[in-house]
C-alpha cells in the first residue's frame, strides 16, 4: 500500500510540490533546476546547500505530503534483527537505517530520500520482506549509522563468544587477567559503549541489569535516554570487564565498590569514575565521564553575567574566611570551585585541595585524594594541610562536624577556605553549619559568602522559537506584560529535544553585618533570605528568569529547576 502511494507521488515533481506548498518561489525553483542540470546533484541537496530550505524543512514537507512518519533517530533504538538484515555498506550507499521488523513480514526503514523507488525495491529483494518507509534527514542518518552498526556488531560478537565459550552461561567466577583475555568481543562492546558516550557528550553511563535484558542509558545535558539493550546473560562479562579496567575486585559482588578508568577516545583524554551497586538482578554500574580536555572550568564559561562575575571576584579577593558553594548533586559545584581556583592560582600563592575524588587536575595546585581505606579522611587531610603553610584551601565537601570545625578554624587563622555543602539555597547554608554543631558566633565571623547554583538546559540556537508570554503567565512569574521568550522546538542538532548544552544560574549571598546579626540570633532561613534580597541578592528563580529574557533557556526549564 505504501509502495503504491510512493510510486503515485513520484509522478509529481518535488520542485512543483515545494512551490505549491509555499516553501519555494518559482524564481528560486528555476534557478535551482538550472544548477541541477549542470551539477547532476539531487534537487533537495541543492536546496539545502543554497540554504533555501533546511534538511528538516524538506523532510517535514515530504512527510506531510506522502503521509509517512518523520522519524527522529536520536529518539529511536533500531532492533538488532533489523540491522542484521541490511549490511552497513548497503545502508550507507542507499542512505537508509533499518529500524524494526513489523508484523506480516514487514521491515520498517528510515530513508533520506523516500521517493527513491529503486532503493526501496533493492531492500525488498535483499531482505525478502515488504518495506515500510519513514523519513529522516541525511545528516541524522550518516551521524547515526556508525553508532548503530558499531554497537550492534560488538554486541553480536560478544553474544557469539559467550555461547561458544560457556554454552550460553557466563562463568561468574573468573578472576583477574583470565576474564580479560577470554572476552575480546566483550572488550569491544564495552569500548563501543564508552566511545559512543564520548561522542554523545554524555556526563554519565548507566548499565542496569533487569530480569531479561541489561539496559544502557546515557545522561546528556542532565537528561537520561536509552542507548541499547543487550541480553542479561552478557551482563556479568560486561561488568567484570569494567571492574578489571577500574582495578576493582571482580570477585566481590555483594557490596558497592568504586574505581577509576583513564581512556583516550576521539583524541580526548577522558577520566571515568566507576561505581558498582548490587541489585537483585546483578551489579548496576554507573560511570561518570570527566573530559579533561573539554572542562567548562573558568568563571567566564560558567554562565555568570558580568555583574555576578564582579561580585565573585570581590569575594575571592578576601585574604581569609569561608566561601561555600551549595546545590544538589550534579549542579556544577565542583566546576565552580575549580574556576575560582584557576583565578586564584599564582606563583606566589600556595593552594592545596583535598577532594574525593579529584575530578580535574590543575597545574600549580597541590591536590590530595581522600583515601578512607588508608585512614585519609577529609578531616585528617585537612589537619595535615594546615601544617603545609597554605594560603588558600579547597575542601571538596563539608560532610561532618569534624571537617566543619577544622574549616572554620582554618578560616579564623588567616586562610581562605573554599568548599561545598548540600543545601537547597544560599540562606540555608548557615543553618546547616549550625546543625553540624558549629556555634553561631563562629559561623557569622568566618563565613564570607554562599553561592547556590543549579544547571539549566540551554535552548538550541538552531531551532528555538520566539513567542510572547501570555499576560497571566508573565504576571505569575513577575515578568512585564509583553515579555518575549523562546520555546524549544527540536531538530537534528539537538537530538530533537530543543536543548543543547547547559548553563548555570546563581544565587550569591554576601555575609554583611545585617546577615551576621541574624545568624547570631539563630533566625530561620527565610528571614536571612529576606535580608539578603534587601541587600541586592538575586534568587535562583530571578537569575533563571534573566536567562529566559535573554533567550538562553525556556521558562518551563527555569520553573522546573527552581522554587519561588
Amino acid at each position: 500500500m505504501q509502495d503504491r502511494k510512493l510510486s503515485e507521488f513520484n509522478q509529481f515533481k518535488l520542485g512543483d510540490l515545494l512551490v505549491q506548498t509555499g516553501n519555494l518561489t518559482e524564481g528560486d525553483l528555476h534557478s535551482v533546476l538550472a544548477e541541477q542540470k549542470s551539477s547532476k546533484k539531487r534537487l533537495g541537496e541543492i536546496l539545502v546547500e543554497k540554504k533555501l530550505l533546511t534538511e528538516r524543512q524538506l523532510a517535514e514537507v515530504l512527510s506531510r505530503q506522502l503521509k509517512i512518519p518523520l522519524i527522529s533517530l536520536a529518539r529511536y533504538r533500531p532492533m538488532g534483527e533489523a540491522l542484521r538484515l541490511i549490511p552497513e555498506s548497503v545502508a550507507r550507499r542507499l542512505e537508509v537505517v533499518p529500524l524494526a521488523i513489523l508484523d506480516n513480514n514487514r521491515l520498517m526503514i528510515a530513508m533520506a530520500d523516500p521517493l527513491n523507488i529503486l532503493s526501496v525495491d533493492e531492500i525488498r529483494i535483499l531482505t525478502g520482506m515488504d518495506v515500510e518507509v519513514g523519513i529522516a534527514t541525511p545528516t541524522e542518518i550518516f551521524r547515526d549509522l556508525d553508532k548503530f552498526y558499531q554497537v550492534q556488531g560488538s554486541l553480536d560478537d560478544a553474544m557469539v563468544e559467550v555461547v561458544e565459550t560457556s554454552g550460553g552461561a557466563v562463568d561468574l567466577d573468573r578472576e583477574g587477567k583470565t576474564a580479560s583475555a577470554d572476552d575480546a568481543p566483550v572488550v569491544k562492546l564495552v569500548n563501543s559503549i564508552m566511545e559512543q558516550a564520548v561522542r554523545e557528550m554524555a556526563s554519565d553511563i548507566h548499565i542496569e541489569p533487569f530480569e531479561k535484558v541489561t539496559r544502557v542509558r546515557y545522561r546528556v545535558d542532565g537528561s537520561l535516554f536509552d542507548a541499547i539493550d543487550f541480553p542479561r546473560k552478557l551482563h556479568p562479562a560486561v561488568s567484570s570487564r569494567i571492574k578489571i579496567m577500574a582495578n576493582i575486585d571482580i570477585s566481590e559482588k555483594r557490596r558497592p565498590q568504586d574505581g577509576r578508568i583513564m581512556i583516550k577516545a576521539l583524541n580526548r583524554n577522558i577520566d571515568l569514575r566507576v561505581s558498582t551497586l548490587p541489585t537483585i538482578y546483578g551489579e548496576k554500574v554507573v560511570l561518570r565521564l570527566l573530559d579533561q580536555t573539554n572542562a567548562m572550568v573558568g568563571l567566564e564559561k560558567l554562565g555568570l553575567d558580568q555583574e555576578d562575575r564582579d561580585v565573585v571576584d570581590q569575594i575571592i579577593a578576601a585574604p581569609y574566611g569561608i566561601i561555600l558553594v551549595t546545590g544538589p548533586t550534579g549542579s556544577g559545584k565542583s566546576t565552580t570551585l575549580y574556576s575560582v581556583l584557576e583565578r586564584l592560582s599564582k606563583p606566589e600563592v600556595n593552594i592545596i585541595t583535598v577532594e574525593d575524588p579529584v575530578e580535574y587536575t590543575m597545574t600549580g595546585i597541590n591536590q590530595i585524594q581522600v583515601n578512607e581505606k588508608a585512614g585519609l579522611s577529609f578531616s585528617e587531610a585537612l589537619r595535615s594541610i594546615l601544617r603545609q603553610d597554605p594560603d588558600k584551601i579547597m575542601v571538596g565537601e563539608i560532610r561532618d562536624m569534624d571537617t566543619a570545625q577544622l574549616a572554620v578554624r582554618a578560616a579564623l587563622t588567616g586562610h581562605l577556605v573554599l568548599s561545598t555543602l548540600h543545601t537547597n539555597d544560599a540562606p540555608s547554608a548557615s543553618i546547616r553549619l549550625g546543625e553540624m554543631g558549629i556555634a553561631p558566633f563562629l559561623v557569622s565571623s568566618s563565613l564570607l559568602a554562599v553561592i547556590a547554583q543549579r544547571l539549566i538546559r540551554k535552548l538550541c540556537d538552531n531551532c528555538k522559537q520566539e513567542y510572547t508570554l501570555p499576560d497571566t503567565i508573565a504576571e505569575d512569574v513577575t515578568l512585564p506584560k509583553g515579555t518575549k521568550a523562546f520555546r524549544p522546538v527540536g531538530c537534528d542538532s539537538c537530538r530533537g529535544t530543543g536543548y543543547r548544552g547547559r548553563s548555570g544560574i546563581y544565587e550569591i549571598m554576601r555575609i554583611d553585618e545585617g546577615i551576621q546579626n541574624l545568624i547570631l540570633e539563630g533566625v530561620p532561613a527565610h528571614r536571612i533570605q529576606q535580608e539578603a534580597v534587601k541587600g541586592g541578592m538575586r534568587t535562583l528563580r530571578e537569575s533563571g528568569l534573566r536567562k529566559v529574557r535573554d533567550g538562553v533557556t525556556s521558562l518551563e526549564e527555569v520553573l522546573q529547576v527552581t522554587l519561588n
